[in-house]
């Protein structure tokens, strides 16, 4: 098992990756912000939805995800019609041209990340985009209730300046 000083190196630099996040972020067009493009992608990825399902997919109050449904809806990039099990209800389509806006934040992605990643070899991109895919399994879906943190024993030594919270080990 790892050293306690290499989870908090670990912790570091996810932290730190916030950075890369917002980098890819700031790739999206202007009527395209982060919240339109997850629920383009969901509903890419996981087919025609309620509404609900999306909400629990994005982990998210309902009412951010109505916002961002009716964002995408009034571009025309998703569909919102009659779910046959229950009128009140609707289902969530996505049209083919939010088919080919999801194409082209796509291709903006995967030309950010091979500008950045340009001195990488292609199998240090196979290998990190393997061990991510494997970190995200370890955690599952992340919406099931909070795990408590561990005890910390009075034995363990408090290392002088270790952050306390994520936030701070940036």
């Amino acid at each position: 098992m790892a050293e306690r000083a290499q989870y908090e190196e670990l912790a570091r630099q996810l932290s730190a990756a916030g950075a890369v996040k917002r980098d890819l972020g700031r790739i999206l067009p202007p009527d395209c912000p982060g919240g339109s493009a997850a629920v383009l992608t969901l509903l890419d990825r996981h087919g025609d939805m309620r509404i609900s399902k999306l909400a629990e997919l994005l982990a998210v109050d309902m009412s951010v995800t109505s916002r961002h449904v009716a964002h995408v809806a009034d571009r025309g990039w998703i569909e919102r019609s009659p779910d046959p099990a229950d009128k009140r209800s609707r289902i969530l389509r996505l049209t083919p041209p939010g088919r080919a806006r999801l194409d082209e934040l796509s291709r903006r992605t995967a030309a950010l990340l091979a500008e950045r990643l340009s001195d990488w070899s292609d199998d240090d991109i196979g290998r990190l985009t393997r061990l991510l895919a494997r970190l995200r399994q370890s955690f599952g879906d992340c919406r099931s209730a909070s795990h408590p943190a561990p005890a910390v024993h009075a034995a363990e030594p408090v290392t002088e300046g270790t952050p306390r919270t994520p936030a701070d080990r940036t």
